[in-house]
């Protein structure tokens, strides 16, 4: 089995170099910024339109000629990709203008803007930078992605194609339910993500870090002072250490769980309007949408049956005799009582209970998968099915 995957590593551009691919990243920018313009003066420009644009508009501009053309179709392509995936799932969230200030820079190229030559990476007009090669590519890649992170370091990503080794069939089947207080209660006590807290760790560093910000901001209109910069270096720092922990924590625990079980039934669980909470830090803190898009990445990657169940009605049905609750439980009832059968569990075991069951197979036919719904961003080769009301057995 072949897969196609990402390699990323850390490249280290000198101050010619640094500049060059900045100047390219404005004029891919500007390219974007004409591309939302055109469409939402009316109509949906598509890559072929866009491609006729931009050779007209590099015969006449010298700024465009003297970058990459690569790199800017890639610009144009991703941005037809976007709009095209918008208008398919939702009609919204369109491509939005890209700001000088508050976006990083990024830039595809494809194998016709870059060679790997001598250990550097050489992109197209004459760049080439210095890659800190952490471990040797499977293949020759396909396309890179040259990127800057919040504290100013460069990344590579390849695209390449390497072979897959299967994992050894498992038999285990576990349900997924995500919370705060523990970031994955599942139905098995022993493969429990607990709440790692890390950025609440760095809290009091994070603080001191922002108020520096805040006493040395200058007035609008100004640029900001050194101390500023340094300032906001080590609260991008911080946010960027507790994120790596976050991932790491959520990859480890993805690989168990995909190791010892062949159905996999997680809730769909958007975590976005929790920023509007009380819990919205603590939330935050937990990275439910960062585990639940490594386990199912991992869980798709290896062949497993991993299905993502509505979220509606699982704390309320009951794992016993599946019976729905007439009342909503609140969030201070931690402990289910079935007023059917008797059943008491705590709430989230409970949940993750009922969520394994509405994909048993005596449950979750062919009429149980939700082909009318748009699939999440981060579905990947999961199924999905409805929730337990509408294909509950027991009383309700």
């Amino acid at each position: 089995m072949v897969e196609t995957v990402r390699y990323t590593y850390r490249v280290r551009p000198g101050a010619h170099a640094e500049n060059a691919l900045l100047d390219e990243w404005h004029r891919c920018r500007f390219l974007w910024n004409e591309a939302v313009h055109q469409q939402r003066s009316g109509g949906k420009p598509t890559f072929c339109k866009l491609s006729k644009l931009l050779t007209a508009a590099r015969a006449s501009t010298s700024w465009l000629r003297d970058g990459s053309q690569v790199a800017q179709q890639q610009t144009l392509r991703t941005y037809a990709a976007a709009l095209n995936d918008s208008y398919r799932v939702t009609g919204r969230d369109r491509p939005t203008i890209k700001s000088r200030k508050k976006t990083l820079p990024s830039l595809e190229y494809t194998t016709r803007g870059f060679t790997i030559r001598d250990r550097r990476l050489r992109l197209a007009g004459g760049v080439a930078v210095p890659v800190v090669w952490s471990r040797e590519l499977p293949c020759e890649p396909t396309s890179v992605r040259v990127y800057q992170d919040s504290l100013g370091h460069w990344y590579a990503s390849f695209v390449v194609r390497r072979d897959v080794e299967p994992l050894s069939s498992a038999e285990g089947r576990i349900g997924i339910d995500w919370g705060v207080t523990t970031t994955a209660t599942t139905t098995d006590a022993a493969y429990d993500l607990p709440y790692g807290g890390h950025r609440r760790r760095c809290a009091a560093e994070l603080a001191k870090a922002q108020r520096k910000m805040g006493r040395r901001k200058r007035p609008r209109g100004h640029a900001p002072s050194k101390g500023y910069q340094q300032a906001r270096r080590a609260a991008a720092r911080l946010h960027k250490k507790a994120a790596r922990q976050n991932a790491h924590a959520a990859r480890v625990w993805a690989r168990r769980v995909v190791a010892d079980h062949q159905t996999i039934a997680v809730e769909d669980f958007k975590p976005k309007f929790l920023a509007k909470s009380t819990m919205a830090r603590k939330a935050a803190d937990a990275a439910i949408g960062a585990a639940k898009r490594e386990l199912i990445e991992c869980g798709v990657r290896a062949g497993r049956k991993v299905v993502l169940v509505a979220p509606a009605y699982t704390t309320m049905t009951c794992s016993a005799c599946y019976a729905i609750a007439k009342q909503r439980l609140e969030l201070a009832e931690r402990v289910f009582r079935c007023e059917y059968c008797g059943h008491t569990a705590d709430r989230d075991r409970n949940a993750a209970r009922t969520i394994l069951a509405t994909v048993d197979l005596d449950r979750a036919g062919v009429d149980d998968v939700r082909h009318c719904s748009p699939p999440s961003k981060d579905a990947g080769g999961a199924v999905r099915v409805r929730n337990p009301q509408a294909s509950a057995v027991g009383k309700g």
